[in-house]
């Protein structure tokens, strides 16, 4: 454990384990699959307009299964 600025404490997963961390593993997943290996980039520029694209599909119109398949501004809207 380090601790880190502002009191936040680190906790690092041990190698070979992606289970204890598995919220970013299935979001670095989808990540790979749907973007970095699905184009092939023509510049910088490319990278970013489809990253933007993406993190909007993903943070506003795709339902989650772990907001029980709602998107989640359905869920913000439903708390």
């Amino acid at each position: 454990m380090v601790r880190g600025a502002g009191g936040i404490a680190l906790h690092w997963i041990q190698p070979g384990k992606p289970t204890q961390n598995a919220y970013i593993e299935r979001f670095n997943g989808s990540f790979r699959r749907e973007l970095l290996d699905a184009h092939l980039f023509r510049s910088l520029a490319h990278v970013r307009q489809l990253v933007e694209e993406w993190m909007l599909d993903y943070n506003t119109q795709r339902p989650h299964q772990a907001l029980h398949f709602m998107t989640p501004l359905e869920f913000k809207q439903a708390a």
